[in-house]
């Protein structure tokens, strides 16, 4: 049976700077027509190359840009304009039954009084018992619930807080404050357009120093800070509460509201330096 040589097809690359040179070159193979049957193709497969030709194509690449990261941040301090109190109701005694009632009938009596006071938001929170075991002292239960109050009135708050204090002798367990909701939101957006702005300009700088006529803006993301500043926490010790409080004197200070802007700036063609 005669044999059939099939043509050889080579393809070369060159890469020249921003431009890519492909060659093809086709080559018949070396076989006698009189001898052997002709070369018929697969179906489909279309016009064959011109054998012993050479094809040169020149393809543009795209020179990439480039991509630089910007991050800005503005800062505010913001007053805080809410106050937290919380008390507890806390009794020690070796009936675990009798110390729940008392606990229970004077956090009910505090939570009525609270409740009473206009611009005081008041509700339970943890409630815990368990015995406690001391060397040279009987076994004893201690009963413990708490009680949280809130308000942007500190006048009000205090008021409340020592008047809790003395007449249901309930114990301050801590006092913060923080900033209310729609005062960090109106310093957010206020915050935000400086970010951005701040952001606009670095990026501008940015860009004229890597020798950049412009840029354009990428993924950008835009983040605040949803945390207040930590406020000390007082705390109260382990006995009853005289029957005269003093009113607490309280200071609310500030919070540092800010918001950071970071994100992409792509370069546009970099000049000729």
């Amino acid at each position: 049976m005669a044999s059939v040589r099939a043509p050889r097809v080579r393809i070369g690359a060159v890469a020249l700077g921003v431009v890519l040179v492909v060659v093809v070159t086709a080559a018949n193979g070396q076989s006698n027509p009189a001898s052997q049957p002709s070369y018929v193709p697969p179906p489909g497969y279309g016009t064959q190359p011109n054998l012993g030709t050479q094809t040169t194509t020149l393809i543009q690449v795209p020179a990439p840009q480039p991509v630089i990261t910007v991050t800005a941040s503005a800062s505010r301090e913001v007053a805080n304009d809410r106050m937290l109190a919380l008390l507890r109701a806390e009794v020690d005694n070796a009936d675990a039954a009798q110390a729940a009632n008392i606990v229970n009938a004077r956090m009910a009596r505090a939570l009525s009084q609270a409740k009473a006071v206009n611009g005081v938001e008041a509700h339970t929170t943890g409630y815990s018992s368990y015995q406690i075991s001391e060397q040279n002292r009987p076994l004893r239960w201690r009963i413990s619930q708490t009680l949280a109050l809130e308000s942007s009135d500190f006048v009000a708050l205090s008021s409340l807080v020592s008047k809790l204090q003395g007449g249901e002798g309930l114990l301050l367990s801590g006092l913060s404050f923080t900033v209310s909701p729609t005062a960090r939101h109106a310093a957010e957006d206020a915050l935000t357009v400086q970010a951005i702005r701040s952001w606009q300009q670095r990026a501008q700088i940015a860009a004229q120093a890597f020798g950049a006529g412009d840029f354009r803006t990428g993924r950008v993301t835009i983040q605040t800070n949803d945390y207040g500043r930590p406020q000390p926490m007082y705390k109260a010790g382990g006995v009853a509460a005289a029957a005269s409080v003093a009113p607490v004197s309280v200071e609310g200070g500030t919070s540092e509201v800010t918001v950071t802007v970071s994100g992409e700036a792509i370069l546009d063609t970099l000049r000729a330096r």
